[in-house]
């Protein structure tokens, strides 16, 4: 029994490319079951995120259908993409489904939604009869496997990027992120990042702005958020808790008079403000209103330097756990 995990790169591939691909989350049940009629295919499951799209093969000729699949999609949705896809095959295919069911291969390293994502993939693909003795077992070992690296590790324990930081000091700051608004100003690759990152822990609602408009609708759309005229941002200030701001302006964007501005109407509410521009877009004077938490980019890339250091350690153990865990499995073919 052959072993295969098809992946698009969510590091490498370009919006555009993770969007092409994406399977929406209803239909991940009947993705798997229709992989089934790839020759030589008998199990399946489909995994598909904001951030990336994997596909599970199990069969005595998985490999064959793997690559009848990367043909298959290259026909349907362009072979411009094949730079940015990977395999793993046997045992490096289980090894890989556990680290990412463990958060080790997410843009927010130890985030716990992969999990869940993971979970309902499994569910849907089981329940659509793609799935038998090998993907079940595999998967019901990994979900252990992500249970026992959270419980056992410490790879949750400080964020190793910027957008990691943020969303670490947005938790201190709010608790469960669960219902947060955010607004982010400029349409960067720092801002989609930090956006994403928030999103990931729980964040309801996301405005963009930008003075490029189209580019504002571009980031909202991958978002599932709103895009606001950049005349008409400060607008949308009294109604949110974070403020992500990232634009190539020489001088600051957000003042202190902004957001005095809205207090009352925010009932002096804590608001979060993100300053990842260089230079500075969020005057540092904002940071001296009472309840407002500002962070500029050299503050969260120095605590992301420093959780670096401590999670080398951690990753390696996790490693550990999940190699061990993996021999108990006797994954045939591997």
């Amino acid at each position: 029994m052959e072993l295969v995990c098809v992946g698009l790169n969510h590091r490498t591939a370009p919006v555009e490319v993770r969007e092409r691909f994406a399977v929406s989350a209803s239909k991940l049940g009947d993705s798997a079951k229709d992989l089934l009629g790839l020759q030589g295919l008998a199990e399946s499951v489909v995994l598909s995120t904001c951030n990336r799209t994997e596909f599970y093969l199990a069969g005595e000729k998985a490999e064959q259908a793997a690559a009848e699949l990367r043909r298959k999609l290259a026909q349907s949705h362009g072979a411009d993409s094949d730079p940015h896809w990977y395999e793993h095959h046997r045992i490096s295919a289980a090894r890989h489904l556990c680290r990412v069911v463990s958060g080790l291969d997410s843009m927010v390293l130890g985030e716990t939604e992969i999990f869940g994502q993971a979970k309902e993939a499994y569910r849907q693909a089981l329940e659509s009869g793609a799935t038998s003795g090998t993907l079940n077992k595999l998967f019901q070992r990994a979900f252990s496997v992500g249970k026992k690296v959270r419980t056992d590790t410490r790879i949750q324990e400080g964020a190793t990027s910027v957008a990691g930081a943020a969303v670490e000091l947005a938790e201190k700051i709010f608790g469960k992120l669960a219902g947060c608004r955010v607004i982010v100003i400029g349409a960067g690759d720092m801002s989609r990042q930090t956006a994403q990152a928030l999103v990931s822990r729980g964040a309801s609602s996301v405005f963009v702005t930008n003075r490029s408009f189209d580019k504002a609708e571009q980031l909202a759309a991958e978002m599932g958020g709103r895009a606001v005229k950049f005349d008409e941002w400060q607008a949308v200030l009294a109604g949110v808790d974070v403020v992500i701001s990232s634009t190539s302006a020489p001088h600051p964007v957000v003042l202190p008079h902004h957001i005095e501005s809205v207090r009352r109407v925010r009932k002096f509410r804590p608001l979060f403000l993100i300053d990842i521009a260089v230079p500075r877009d969020i005057d540092p004077a904002c940071g001296d209103i009472e309840e407002v938490y500002l962070y500029d980019i050299d503050t969260l890339e120095q605590l992301a330097d420093e959780a670096r250091v401590r999670r080398e350690k951690q990753i390696a153990e996790c490693d550990r756990i999940i190699d061990e865990e993996l021999r108990k499995l006797n994954l045939p073919g591997t």
